[in-house]
């Protein structure tokens, strides 16, 4: 009877809050982004959340809204918002969202990558979001951190409990090509598993190039939105193994 008692208290709870999914994304803007990769990605986040599979999701559940929030980071005091929290709510919640993207313009900042810095920007911003059943910093991201503090040095203790940091990694177009390409983004993907990644079902997408960001992000929203379900925890796997870093 206790145990039931505890379930039941604990579903109600979660049938109050109000979101379900508070989703954060940080948008790399550091040097290594030339001004039409800098459209890609914004507008391709765009196309990612008006396309009709993530529609289906996003809208399952009015009463419990997902929330989302979009910032750009490059370097170590270089992170800016684009869009502060917004319920998604309704087609016209998404449509106001993703004019907001599609109409922002880049800011002057400086072009160094601080993937460090930009971790604890997203932690800020789901600091508050408590009355959310599940948290999400997403980081996009074209290369390792050259400058600030390491990703890897982002002790759990500067992380919001339950969090999870998943990360879309974007290369140069490996499809047309050499094997230094293939060899660049594989490294990326495993930078970015052993120290950027955060949380038991964190994961690593990849894009092939900017121009693969919109499809790349589709994937990885339906993925973490559709692991969040009343009661369960969610099922999702990490693409890129993460290995033991070098001491």
């Amino acid at each position: 009877m206790i145990r039931l008692a505890v379930l039941l208290a604990l579903l109600g709870s979660a049938a109050e809050a109000a979101c379900r999914h508070a989703l954060a994304l940080g948008l790399d803007i550091s040097g290594s982004v030339d001004a039409d990769e800098y459209r890609q990605q914004l507008d391709g986040l765009a196309t990612a959340m008006n396309s009709p599979a993530v529609q289906d999701v996003l809208f399952a559940q009015s009463a419990a809204p997902v929330r989302i929030s979009v910032y750009e980071w490059s370097g170590p005091e270089d992170q800016h918002i684009i869009l502060p929290w917004t319920d998604l709510s309704t087609p016209a919640d998404l449509a106001n969202a993703t004019a907001t993207l599609r109409n922002h313009q880049r800011p002057k900042a400086t072009l160094t990558t601080a993937i460090g810095s930009a971790l604890l920007a997203g932690f800020n911003l789901l600091e508050g979001q408590n009355d959310c059943w599940k948290r999400t910093l997403d980081l996009s991201g074209d290369g390792p951190a050259n400058t600030g503090p390491r990703p890897q040095d982002i002790g759990d203790s500067l992380m919001p409990g339950g969090v999870t940091v998943n990360g879309l990694v974007i290369g140069s177009d490996v499809r047309a090509g050499s094997d230094a390409a293939f060899e660049t983004i594989k490294d990326l993907s495993a930078y970015y598993s052993n120290y950027v990644l955060r949380g038991p079902d964190a994961f690593v997408e990849t894009a092939h190039s900017f121009a693969d960001y919109a499809v790349a992000m589709e994937r990885k929203l339906l993925r973490e939105l559709q692991s969040m379900a009343i009661g369960q925890a969610g099922s999702g796997t990490v693409s890129e193994p993460a290995r033991t870093p070098p001491q």
